[in-house]
């Protein structure tokens, strides 16, 4: 009940940042935003326990991307989180609204496939459908720092609990 509570506040400051960045006048400044393709590497922390076993939170790594499509504010990204026991693959689209030159923040969707069901990711022990929610700079020249939040619907075996993760880490921007 509490990952509920957690998933819907930060929804709603999810929708109510990106609706006033969204419905900002043409007369405001319009930040040019970041519009490269990038890939890093970086820490992935579980927030959250759950099925059969109650099984514990998992820390580990994560390496993501992002392929902008020119021209558009939707983006395919993809992200890989892992433990010593396993990994979750994410394939994912994503919305990218500009914050100020060479920064969004997004919001997105996809799936997780986890390479073997049961044992722990970051998001949980079983394939599931992942929403996240984040922001991505160039901090210098082809240099990016990311970090996101990713909610993995129904995430764990056996049990109906949902998965709630962290991401961060540096990126090379091609």
């Amino acid at each position: 009940m509490k990952s509920l509570n957690l998933l819907a506040v930060s929804a709603l400051a999810t929708l109510t940042l990106v609706s006033g960045l969204i419905s900002a006048k043409s007369a405001s400044a319009q930040p040019a935003g970041f519009d490269g393709s990038y890939v890093g590497a970086g820490v992935s922390a579980g927030a959250t326990s759950g099925g059969q076993g109650n099984d514990p939170a998992a820390f580990g790594g994560n390496i993501q991307g992002r392929f902008a499509i020119p021209q558009s504010p939707v983006s395919v990204r993809g992200a890989v989180l892992w433990t010593d026991q396993t990994s979750a693959i994410m394939p994912m689209l994503s919305y990218d609204v500009p914050v100020s030159n060479n920064a969004n923040v997004y919001v997105g969707g996809g799936y997780s496939f986890v390479e073997s069901p049961g044992k722990n990711t970051p998001l949980g022990n079983r394939n599931s459908v992942v929403l996240t929610v984040g922001a991505e700079a160039e901090v210098v020249k082809d240099v990016v720092v990311y970090g996101d939040t990713k909610f993995g619907i129904n995430a764990y075996q056996n049990s109906p609990a949902s998965a709630l993760s962290f991401q961060a880490g540096v990126g090379y921007r091609f």
